[in-house]
């Protein structure tokens, strides 16, 4: 099915724009609309348009969003991730969907991956607008992550760290920030894998991101655990993605949580690591999201 791509801007309460890209059919009618945003970081620039424009190929109303301070969305600091602002700038973005002529306001679902995957299983459980809840890769517990990232004799000089910086913007000092990724142990980054690194500076317009991010964020994600909402997503239908050799959403712990999921529920194992889904396994997630949709919201 044709679709069409319309640059939009969504605003928010306090004044800022959410820069989106929004798909609709070309065909007449209202139609079931999915809300997606990229995980931890990332941008629409990197590497979930074309999981946008296959699940609008669909039949459905599409809107990926920046988060604010990243892309194209307003927002100071830039590069500061706050998972509860995002999760509340994206019910505003879901009411944004509900305006439509072109949408069913009763046929809504979200498509969230990594950080947003957590955002996804938040929102699933505290938003009941939401009628499928698709989640790929998703952060559950950031707090176990960040056992596993940062070794134990580090910990305590990293919440100096935090706390220094805290203290410092109460005298109005800008944030502090690191490297988002990098290979160069003699600077501090979020990640520094291979494949995040390949992912995160793959080739994106010029001034759409930069590789940093505030030490705060890394704060905050320490202290967010997402996976504590997901047996309040039932009734609502859930299809979780996991990648066997994940190690930034760790898969075990990822595989804990959908334990805990209540029916209904479905789970997709993919091999490969974090990424995977959206490279070697796109079209097998891409895939399962539009057959997911189709049954829970087109039905």
């Amino acid at each position: 099915m044709d679709t069409i791509r319309t640059d939009i801007n969504i605003p928010l309460p306090d004044g800022v724009n959410l820069g989106a890209w929004l798909y609709t059919p070309s065909t007449e009618g209202l139609h079931p609309a999915i809300t997606m945003a990229h995980g931890f970081g990332g941008t629409k620039y990197h590497g979930i348009e074309r999981v946008a424009r296959r699940i609008a190929e669909a039949g459905f109303v599409v809107c990926l969003h920046d988060h604010r301070g990243f892309g194209d969305s307003d927002g100071e600091p830039r590069q500061d991730i706050d998972p509860y602002r995002q999760i509340e700038d994206w019910r505003r973005v879901i009411s944004y969907l509900q305006t439509l002529d072109v949408v069913n306001p009763e046929k809504i679902g979200i498509w969230g991956t990594s950080y947003s995957g957590g955002h996804a299983i938040v929102l699933g459980a505290t938003d009941r607008r939401i009628r499928a809840v698709y989640t790929q890769v998703p952060t559950t517990s950031g707090f176990e992550s960040g056992r596993r990232r940062i070794a134990p004799h580090l910990v305590a000089q990293v919440e100096r760290e935090f706390a220094a910086d805290e203290v410092a913007q109460a005298k109005g000092h800008p944030p502090v920030s690191q490297r988002f990724v990098s290979a160069n142990l003699e600077e501090r980054a979020s990640y520094r894998s291979p494949d995040a690194i390949a992912f995160y500076l793959q080739d994106i317009p010029p001034g759409k991101w930069d590789n940093i991010v505030t030490i705060q964020s890394n704060r905050r994600a320490r202290s967010y655990d997402p996976g504590h909402w997901i047996d309040q997503i039932s009734p609502t239908p859930l299809l979780m993605v996991v990648a066997t050799e994940d190690t930034i959403t760790p898969a075990d712990l990822a595989l804990s949580a959908y334990e805990r999921a209540l029916e209904p529920k479905k789970l997709l194992l993919i091999p490969g690591g974090h990424f995977d889904p959206y490279l070697s396994g796109f079209e097998q997630t891409s895939s399962a999201a539009v057959a997911f949709f189709n049954k829970n919201l087109k039905g």
